[in-house]
C-alpha cells in the first residue's frame, strides 16, 4: 500500500518539474508594518523634546509613536519584558532594561539595536541622568553604578565611580535582603552635584557626587508600621521644582511626604536648612487615599507641576490588588494640610502603568494632553488631562464640572469589530494614482491618542469619486453590519467610502454582524453574507461614480435562510446551498448538504473536471468537519455518493481548485476561497486545508466519491487558523495560532520559507461567536491580519514585494530637524512664593532671579566636571588602599616640594575628597608658579633702589605728563620709570608670597590629613 501511494504520487510530477513553480529564493515571509497598540503592553516611556511615546510589552516588542501618526514596531532579541524604559532626551537613543538584565540601545533614528550591556548584578532600579550621557544603576545588594552612553561608538561603559551600600548606609549591619535600591532621583535643581537614593527598606539618602558622602539621611527605621514590621518602597517621585520634598509609596498602602534639603553650602555640603541638618525625625506629611485599607501596595506615583494651585499628584494602585480607586489625582499644594482635593478615576480595568503625554496632530490651536493609562489586558485608555485638572481646581465649587471621560484607544478601522475582510493588491482598474505627501496625508485620520471626532457617518473624507485613483484597497465587514472600503496604498488606512447595510421592511439598519464578503472589481459586484443567512448583492455605477448612492441595492436580491454564494460563510448549522443567475437576479436551485458530523458549509467551488474523457462543470462544497462533495453545477445534483473526508476530520479553513501545475489560471481577487466561478480551465487537484492538515486530492477521484491523495502535510507541532493560496496559486500561506507563517510551493506543499511574527496571536473562531481577530490575503502574497480593534499587522510573501508609498515615512518618527534649546530645562521654577503651608521651607531657601541664572551656568559646569568625578575611583579595593598607607607611614617629613602630583590616585573613603582635582593641569601651573616666584627673587636682589613718595599734589600739567610717562623736571625720566615701575613690582611680589606661604600651610594641612585619614582606614580594616 505505501509503494503505490508513493507511485501516485510520482505519477503527477513531470520528469521537468513545472517550470513556472514557486521557488525558495523568491519568498521572502517578513513583517512589513505594523499599526496600532501592540498586545502585552506594560510599560511607558515619553520623550517631551521629541514628542516620541514608547511602549514595551511583555513579549520584548517596543512601539514607538511620533508625530504625523508616525509608527514604528523595534524586536528585542530577548523575548522577555521590560523592566525600565526611558529615552535619552539630548540623543536619539531609548534605553531599555529587560527582565534578564540587559541593557539595550536602541537607535530611534535609524530604528536599530546599537548595543547590549550585560549587567552581572540584579537592577532594581535605573534613571538617565539627563542633559548628560550618564545613567544610574541600582542593583539588590543596594549598590549604585555609573553607566555613560558613547554618542560615536553607541555603546555602554560602566565607570570607576561608584555609591557602595555601606557608604551611603553608614551601617554595615543592614540587613542585605532589604537593601535593594529602589529609586535614584537626582535633586532638581542640583542634578549635577547631588542625588536622592530609596533603598527597600525605607531608607532614603541624599548622597553628594563631588563629595562621595551622604549629606542627609531619613526613614528607616522612623517608618515602622504598627506591627513592628518594616514597610517596603514601591514607588516614589519628586514633589517639588527645587528638590525639598520626596513622595514615597509603600506596599502596605501607605503615601508619606518627606522632607529633603535643597540649599546645602557648595563648599562644606552641609545642609542650610537648621530643621534638616543631619537626620529627620518623621515625615512630613502623610497621604490618605484609602490604599492603606485594601493594604493595595502603591505602583507609582509622578507630580507634575502647574501655575497656581494645580499641582497635582498621580497615584496608581497594584494592579494585582482589588480597589475601590485603584487610579487616583490629588492636588499637592501649600494648602494640603487643611484638606485633600483627590480624584478617583473610575477605570474600565486595574491598570498597570499611565503617563501624560502631548497630542501628535496640533489642527487645534489650543494645547492638548493626554493622561494615557495602560490597563491589565494591554488595552490603552484615554483622559483629557485639562478636564483633570480643571475638575480638580473646581470640585468643591457651586457647579463642579463634568468628570472626565474616558475613551477607549481603538484602530479607525475598527470602531467595531472587524469580522471579515479582503485585501485588493494592484487594482486591475487604476487609472492614475494620487501621489500626495506623506504629511498631508497623516492629517486626513485621526491619531491613535486624541480626541478628534471619528469619522462615523459613513461619507468620504477623501472626496470619493472613483476606485479607480487607488492602487490597494482594503474592504471590511463589521459586527454592526456596516462594510468599509479603505485606500491602502500608503500604510495608513484612509477612508474611502462607508455604509450600514439596511432591513428590507422598514429599512432600517440591520445591525447583524457580517460574515463573508465577495468582491468582484471589473464586473463592479459586491456581494455580503451576514450571520442571520441573509445575503445582498451590490452593484456599482460605471464610471464616474458618485459620492452619493455610490451603491445600488438590488431588490429581490436577497434570500433567507442557510445560503452561500461565492463562498459566503454561514453559521447556521444547516448545510443549504443556494445558486443565484446575478442576470436576474433569480434562484436557480437549492440544495441541502447532509453531512455526518457537521453540515455546515464553509466554501465551495466551481469548475471543469476531465471525467471519463469528458468536461463537466461541478461545483465543491466543503463542509466544516473537512468533508467534500461534488455536486453539477448546471442543475445541483450530487455526483458522488460519499464525501471524501480525512481519518481524522478537523474543521476546514481554505478549499481551493488546482490544476497539475498548482495553478488556476486567473488570480482574480475576490472571495475568500478565490475565484469560485468556473474559468473555463480543467482542474485536475483539489486543495482543502484544515487546522490539523492540508489535504490535495485528485478531483475526477472525488467527483466519483474516491478518496485519492495526492500530497498531504500534517501540523503537528501547531494549530492553522488561515489559510490562502499566492503567486496565481503557485504557492500555499498558512498563517498559525502562534505567529508562525509557512510559505508551500504547490501542488507539492513542500515548505519554501517560514517565519515568526511575535506579537501575532490569533485563535480559530468559536462555536456561535464573532471571531477575535480577522485575517485576508491578496493574490500577491500581500497578508494584513486584525487582532480585535487593538493592532493590525501587514506582512508578505515575496521577496522583492512593495506594498506600500510613503513606508518610509511612515516609519520616520525622529525629526533630524528638531532645533533642541540649549540649557534645556526639566524643572519649573515657582515665581509666586507662598508664606505658609508645607511648602514655606522650600520657598525659605529660594534664591533671586540672578541667582537663578549664576546657578543654571554653574550647572552646566558641573555637568562637565561629572566626566572627571565618574572617571575616577572614588572607593578603590582593599589592595590598593593597604598599598598607599604604607607608603605614607615610610614618610617621616613632608614637604610641599615632596607631594608627587602625578602620582597614583588617592582617595579618602567616606570623607572629603576631591575627586574633580585635575592634577596635570594643576602642577604645570604651580611648577610656573615656582619659576616666576624665583625670578622676581633675583631681580630683587639685583637692584637695590629706594622707594620714594609719590607727590599727590602735581597741578594738571604735571600729572598728564606723568600719566604718558614724560619727565616732569630735569632728572632722568629713565630712571624714574624705572623706579616706579619697581615699586608696583615689588607690591605684587608681596601679595604673591603670602598666597604662595598660604598654599603651602594648605599643602601641609592636606598631608597630615591624608596620613590620618590613612591611618584611620588602616586600623578600621585590622578591627573588622
Amino acid at each position: 500500500m505505501f509503494v503505490k501511494k508513493l507511485v501516485e504520487k510520482a505519477s503527477l510530477k513531470k520528469p521537468g518539474g513545472n517550470p513556472d513553480a514557486l521557488k525558495s529564493d523568491e519568498v521572502n515571509p517578513r513583517l512589513i508594518y505594523h499599526y496600532g497598540i501592540p498586545s502585552g503592553c506594560n510599560l511607558l516611556a515619553y520623550d517631551p523634546i521629541q514628542k516620541i511615546l514608547a511602549m514595551s510589552t511583555i513579549d520584548g516588542r517596543i512601539k514607538l509613536f511620533g508625530q504625523d501618526n508616525t509608527q514604528v514596531l523595534l524586536e528585542s532579541p530577548e523575548a522577555a519584558p521590560s523592566k525600565f524604559l526611558q529615552f535619552i532626551h539630548t540623543h536619539q537613543i531609548l534605553i531599555n532594561i529587560n527582565a534578564k538584565n540587559h541593557i539595550e540601545v536602541w537607535d530611534i533614528d535609524m530604528k536599530s539595536l546599537a548595543h547590549v550591556h550585560v549587567y552581572n548584578e540584579e537592577i532594581t532600579s535605573f534613571t538617565v541622568l539627563q542633559r548628560t550621557s550618564y545613567m544610574y544603576v541600582g542593583d539588590s545588594f543596594g549598590n549604585v553604578s555609573v553607566l555613560k552612553f558613547d554618542k560615536e561608538t553607541c555603546n555602554i561603559t560602566q565607570m570607576k565611580y561608584r555609591i557602595p551600600f555601606q557608604a551611603s548606609q553608614g551601617n554595615s549591619t543592614e540587613d542585605l535582603s532589604e537593601a535593594a535600591v529602589m529609586y535614584i532621583l537626582p535633586q532638581p535643581a542640583a542634578e549635577s552635584k547631588r542625588v536622592l537614593i530609596i533603598y527597600k527598606n525605607g531608607c532614603v539618602t541624599l548622597w553628594s557626587i563631588q563629595d562621595s558622602k551622604p549629606v542627609f539621611t531619613t526613614g528607616g527605621t522612623l517608618i515602622l508600621s504598627g506591627n513592628h514590621d518594616t514597610k517596603k518602597v514601591t514607588a516614589a517621585c519628586w514633589a517639588c521644582p527645587f528638590g525639598s520634598k520626596v513622595v514615597i509609596g509603600y506596599n502596605n498602602g501607605e503615601i508619606l511626604m518627606w522632607s529633603v534639603p535643597h540649599s546645602i553650602d557648595s563648599k562644606t555640603e552641609l545642609s542650610t536648612d537648621k530643621e534638616l541638618s543631619g537626620t529627620q525625625s518623621g515625615p512630613l506629611f502623610k497621604l490618605n487615599l484609602g490604599y492603606k485599607i485594601d493594604k493595595t501596595p502603591i505602583a507609582k506615583l509622578k507630580w507634575v507641576y502647574a501655575e497656581g494651585k494645580a499641582s497635582r499628584l498621580y497615584v496608581l494602585g497594584a494592579s494585582d490588588f482589588s480597589s475601590a480607586n485603584s487610579l487616583q489625582v490629588v492636588i499637592i499644594n501649600e494648602q494640603i494640610e487643611s484638606r485633600t482635593t483627590k480624584l478617583g478615576i473610575a477605570s474600565s480595568e486595574p491598570c498597570v502603568d499611565f503617563e501624560i503625554v502631548s497630542s501628535y496632530i496640533e489642527q487645534n490651536r489650543h494645547k492638548e494632553d493626554c493622561f494615557l493609562v495602560v490597563g491589565k489586558s494591554g488595552h490603552v485608555y484615554l483622559y483629557d488631562d485639562f478636564s483633570i485638572e480643571k475638575y480638580l481646581l473646581q470640585s468643591l465649587s457651586k457647579s463642579p464640572p463634568s468628570l472626565p471621560k474616558e475613551v477607549k484607544v481603538r484602530l479607525p478601522c475598527a470602531e467595531s469589530c472587524i469580522t471579515v475582510a479582503k485585501f485588493i493588491t494592484d487594482n486591475p482598474c487604476m487609472i492614475s494614482s494620487a501621489d500626495e505627501e506623506y504629511a498631508s496625508l497623516s492629517k486626513r485620520i485621526p491619531a491613535l491618542f486624541s480626541f478628534e471626532a471619528k469619522q462615523k457617518d459613513g461619507s468620504s473624507s477623501t472626496g470619493f469619486s472613483s476606485f479607480s485613483n487607488f492602487k490597494n484597497i482594503y474592504i471590511t465587514g463589521h459586527s454592526n453590519g456596516a462594510i468599509n472600503f479603505w485606500d491602502a496604498s500608503s500604510p495608513l488606512l484612509i477612508p474611502i467610502v462607508s455604509f450600514n447595510q439596511q432591513n428590507e421592511d422598514d429599512q432600517s439598519l440591520s445591525g447583524v454582524p457580517l460574515t463573508a464578503l465577495c468582491y468582484d472589481m471589473e464586473a463592479r459586484l459586491l456581494v455580503s453574507g451576514d450571520q442571520s443567512g441573509t445575503v445582498r448583492i451590490f452593484k456599482f455605477k460605471p464610471e464616474p461614480y458618485a459620492t452619493e448612492s455610490s451603491f445600488l441595492s438590488l431588490q429581490g436580491s436577497s434570500k433567507k435562510g442557510s445560503n452561500i454564494i461565492q463562498s459566503v460563510k454561514l453559521d447556521e448549522d444547516q448545510g443549504y446551498v443556494s445558486v443565484i443567475d446575478m442576470a436576474g437576479p433569480t434562484l436557480l436551485y437549492e440544495k441541502c448538504i447532509a453531512s455526518e458530523l457537521s453540515t455546515a458549509v464553509v466554501s465551495l467551488q466551481f469548475g471543469m473536471c476531465s471525467l471519463h474523457g469528458f468536461e463537466k462543470s461541478v461545483l465543491v462544497v466543503a463542509t466544516k468537519d473537512s468533508s467534500a462533495w461534488a455536486l453539477e453545477s448546471e442543475t445541483g445534483n450530487i455526483l458522488n455518493t460519499a464525501a471524501v473526508h480525512p481519518k481524522k476530520p478537523s474543521k476546514a479553513l481554505y478549499v481551493r481548485l488546482l490544476d497539475e501545475h498548482g495553478t488556476s489560471g486567473r488570480g482574480s481577487n475576490v472571495s475568500r476561497g478565490g475565484n469560485s466561478f468556473d474559468d473555463g480551465i480543467v482542474k485536475d487537484l483539489l486543495l482543502l486545508c484544515s487546522e490539523k492538515a492540508v489535504y490535495v486530492y485528485s478531483l475526477p477521484h472525488v467527483v466519483q466519491g474516491v478518496k485519492k491523495v495526492c500530497y498531504k502535510k500534517k501540523f503537528n507541532s501547531s494549530t492553522c487558523c488561515w489559510a490562502s493560496t499566492c503567486c496565481s496559486d503557485t504557492g500555499l500561506v498558512l498563517v498559525f495560532t502562534n505567529g508562525k507563517i509557512e510559505i508551500r510551493s504547490l501542488p507539492e506543499l513542500s515548505l519554501l520559507k517560514a517565519t515568526s511574527i511575535r506579537g501575532v496571536a490569533l485563535s480559530t473562531s468559536k462555536p456561535n461567536s464573532l471571531p477575535d481577530s480577522s485575517t485576508c490575503a491578496s493574490q500577491n502574497g500581500d497578508i494584513i491580519m486584525v487582532n480585535g480593534d487593538q493592532e493590525v499587522f501587514i506582512a508578505s510573501a515575496l521577496l522583492h514585494r512593495e506594498i506600500f508609498r510613503h513606508l518610509d515615512s511612515a516609519t520616520q518618527i525622529y525629526n533630524k530637524d528638531l532645533i533642541i534649546p540649549q540649557g534645556i530645562q526639566s524643572d519649573h521654577v515657582i515665581h509666586k512664593e507662598k508664606k505658609k503651608g508645607i511648602f514655606s521651607s522650600m520657598i525659605k531657601g529660594s534664591k533671586p532671579k540672578h541667582e537663578l541664572e549664576t546657578e543654571t551656568e554653574s550647572a552646566i559646569e558641573s555637568f562637565e566636571e561629572l566626566s572627571t568625578l565618574f572617571s575616577v575611583d572614588n572607593f578603590p579595593s582593599e589592595s590598593e588602599t593597604r598599598e598607599n598607607h604604607l607608603t605614607d607611614e615610610d614618610e617621616v617629613e613632608l614637604d610641599i616640594d615632596d607631594i608627587d602630583i602625578d602620582g597614583p590616585e588617592e582617595k579618602r573613603k567616606g570623607k572629603t575628597m576631591l575627586p574633580a582635582l585635575n592634577k596635570q593641569k594643576l602642577a604645570s601651573k604651580f611648577n610656573a608658579f615656582k619659576g616666576k616666584l624665583k625670578e622676581m627673587n633675583v631681580k630683587k636682589e639685583k637692584v637695590q633702589v629706594n622707594e620714594e613718595p609719590r607727590d599727590e599734589k602735581t597741578d594738571s600739567v604735571d600729572q598728564i605728563k606723568k600719566k604718558y610717562g614724560f619727565s616732569l623736571t630735569g632728572d632722568t625720566s629713565a630712571a624714574k620709570m624705572a623706579q616706579n615701575k619697581l615699586s608696583d613690582n615689588i607690591n605684587k611680589l608681596k601679595g604673591i608670597s603670602l598666597r604662595t606661604a598660604e598654599m603651602q600651610d594648605n599643602a601641609h594641612t592636606f598631608s597630615s590629613m591624608a596620613k590620618e585619614v590613612l591611618r584611620t582606614a588602616e586600623n578600621d580594616r585590622r578591627a573588622s
